[in-house]
């Protein structure tokens, strides 16, 4: 597709998640520890159950207040994941390894899983001011204690949205640098990499070296996320897309969408459909606190659970929509508990 891009909701927002997966207890470094892995292109649990993430993302490092009410909110409106986002404090206030930890803590005592992201890397190369993937690894690397022996709880969203709409044939190469950085520290988590061009990865950037980035990681335990707004304004384009990586038994999902946007009006209901289809996970855009002419992809009104909006209606309890499609990871299952 030859349409032009624009930018992505975080980017016009400066908000935007990234999802995280940390398995099991750490454990000797020849092996990955028992926490999410892949296995023929489908993400599964510590326990190998399969695991479709169900949930929406959160501007935890704009509204840190908010996040334990809105951890608890979103998993009464029966998320089973939630997406924080955090900063490197290359363009916001870092999120140091005590907060990191402490969302981790609380995700957990909410039984959602958690899928950490760093937000600095968003439109790289594009945006001024942005981090580089290599940038992001070595805040993941300062964080380690956070979040290494959380592997069945959290899922590492290396970096949101990591290049704009230029310089993205990098992001082959920086990506699969990031993740071996990220294995020779000994972060044994399923690893998550968003598409460049804001996400969107219109020029099929991820979708064509996809193969080759999975390859290079040594635990083979890497996901691939794109985000869908005014690109993905038709069904056909959304499954072509998604169906491009099932068919070639590679592991991805939609971390972040909208259900309108100022690049165009994305097919949500195609969007939630092909992944109840093809059971693929799906992170709505956001809970709440969106500004910079995007307020409109807010799910809730002022944090208030008790106010959705129309989209928050619409990703929670319409058709194929949260409430009807998500199921709790069996790691916080009654008798299946593996808290440390």
């Amino acid at each position: 597709m030859t349409r032009k891009l624009l930018t992505s909701a975080a980017a016009l927002l400066a908000v935007a998640a990234t999802v995280v997966a940390v398995p099991g207890t750490a454990q000797a470094k020849d092996r990955p520890a028992a926490g999410f892995h892949v296995e023929n292109g489908r993400l599964l649990d510590a326990n190998g159950k399969d695991f479709v993430l169900r949930g929406v993302n959160h501007a935890h490092t704009w509204y840190p207040a908010r996040t334990e009410q809105a951890l608890a909110d979103i998993k009464g409106l029966g998320a089973n994941s939630v997406r924080v986002v955090l900063s490197t404090g290359a363009r916001w206030t870092k999120n140091d390894v005590a907060d990191v930890a402490n969302v981790v803590t609380r995700c957990k005592a909410h039984r959602l899983v958690c899928v950490l992201e760093a937000h600095d890397t968003t439109g790289y190369g594009e945006q001024g001011g942005a981090a580089s993937l290599s940038e992001a690894v070595d805040y993941w690397l300062e964080v380690a204690d956070a979040v290494k022996g959380q592997e069945k709880y959290v899922i590492v969203n290396l970096g949101n949205e990591p290049y704009g709409n230029i310089g993205h044939a990098a992001w082959t190469q920086d990506t699969k640098d990031a993740v071996a950085r990220l294995r020779a520290a000994g972060f044994d988590h399923t690893l998550m990499v968003d598409a460049p061009a804001w996400g969107q990865d219109w020029t099929h950037t991820m979708r064509e070296n996809a193969p080759a980035v999975f390859a290079a990681d040594p635990h083979r335990n890497t996901v691939f996320s794109v985000h869908m707004y005014g690109v993905y304004d038709t069904a056909t384009e959304v499954r072509s897309y998604l169906r491009s990586f099932v068919d070639r038994g590679l592991p991805a999902l939609v971390g972040e969408f909208g259900h309108d946007h100022s690049d165009g009006n994305p097919d949500e209901d195609a969007i939630m459909a092909t992944a109840r289809q093809l059971k693929l996970g799906y992170l709505g855009w956001s809970w709440s606190g969106n500004g910079g002419g995007v307020e409109y992809l807010d799910l809730a009104t002022d944090f208030d659970a008790s106010r959705l909006t129309a989209w928050g209606e619409r990703l929670f309890h319409g058709p194929d929509g949260i409430r009807r499609t998500s199921r709790e990871a069996s790691v916080f299952r009654r008798g299946c508990h593996h808290h440390q």
